[in-house]
């Protein structure tokens, strides 16, 4: 079921002039531009020798492979074999080619077509012209991807890990709030949360009003806003999408894309307020046993608070998923 989804492999900015080599699903990949500046996206080995293409350069639009100088064009076919000038390449000696596409300044790969295509998992906060887009990261954690999903769905822990940024232990309450099924996954809405510093712009302590969408089994969205003369920015908003590439069953790779209504501040000072966050959440993630989400919910106790997570794990089960859970 894994492979069916489209996942988040690399920044679009970080595929340029060469090759680059990514894993998603404990999968070897190469992600390359063509003479067209497309992003391919395939399996990292040489029909030849099983060499890896990401060792190995473009040249005038063509994967060249490291061990032979085998050319291979952007559909996968070999094209040039350097030591046979005249030999004319057949079909059969192509390379294994996935689906990919740029969007939300990631590549994503779907390494397993389907009949119906899942799509992209959306961010509505991309359109909206007032807020500002900008990716963080990538963070390589060593936790499965639902732990760090379901991390990112969590608001009780915010008093304890990001004591005086996101909550106060003084101010732990958290208020009940609502979870529906959507077709894509779920929404929490009516999360409330007291936070010293919600944002990079408060200026005072804020009842923050949340809410929550799991769009894939290893994405997910929130939307934050303040309370009103909380800010120096009036009328903040903010949307955070969670983007992650799971790597192996245990490890991942975390992009965090910002839409904010900030196009004053430089990049570096919204990313350095986001890596704060995350590099408190980071060793916390890192720490968990099993490391992979246990769906059995009898394998952890929960709590009122944590009706999103149980939902989330349900949601998993639900769908099939396999990969980073037990």
């Amino acid at each position: 079921m894994e492979t069916n989804l489209w996942h988040p492999v690399a920044l679009a900015s970080a595929v340029q002039s060469g090759p680059v080599a990514v894993t998603l699903l404990e999968q070897a990949l190469v992600l390359w531009r063509d003479a067209d500046g497309q992003v391919q996206a395939w399996t990292d080995r040489c029909p030849h020798r099983g060499a890896r293409f990401s060792l190995g350069q473009v040249r005038e639009g063509r994967l060249e492979c490291p061990y032979h100088g085998w050319q291979f064009e952007s559909v996968g076919r070999c094209v040039q074999v350097p030591a046979l000038p005249d030999f004319t390449p057949p079909a059969s000696h192509c390379a294994i080619t996935h689906a990919c596409r740029e969007a939300h300044g990631l590549i994503w790969v779907q390494l397993e077509a389907t009949a119906e295509d899942p799509g992209l998992p959306p961010f509505e906060a991309e359109t909206d012209a007032a807020l500002r887009k900008m990716n963080c990261g990538p963070y390589d954690v060593a936790a499965s991807a639902p732990r760090i999903v379901e991390n990112f769905l969590d608001m009780a822990h915010f008093s304890f890990v990001h004591e005086g940024w996101l909550g106060l232990r003084a101010r732990p309450e958290i208020d009940a709030y609502e979870v529906q099924d959507t077709p894509r996954g779920l929404r929490a809405t009516g999360c409330k949360a007291w936070q010293p510093q919600s944002n990079l712009h408060s200026t005072a302590p804020a009842q923050v009003e949340y809410s929550y969408e799991v769009t894939d089994p290893y994405c997910a969205l929130l939307t934050k806003v303040p309370e009103a003369g909380t800010t120096a920015v009036a009328g903040w908003r903010e949307s955070i999408a969670l983007y992650i590439c799971p790597v192996t069953p245990e490890s991942s790779r975390v992009w965090f894309r910002l839409a904010v209504a900030d196009f004053d501040s430089p990049d570096e000072k919204l990313a350095a307020f986001q890596h704060t966050i995350f590099t408190q959440d980071q060793p916390v993630l890192e720490s968990q046993t099993p490391k992979r989400l246990p769906l059995d919910l009898q394998a952890e106790r929960h709590a009122a608070t944590d009706r999103v997570s149980v939902a989330y794990r349900r949601m998993l089960a639900r769908r099939g998923v396999r990969f980073g859970v037990i």
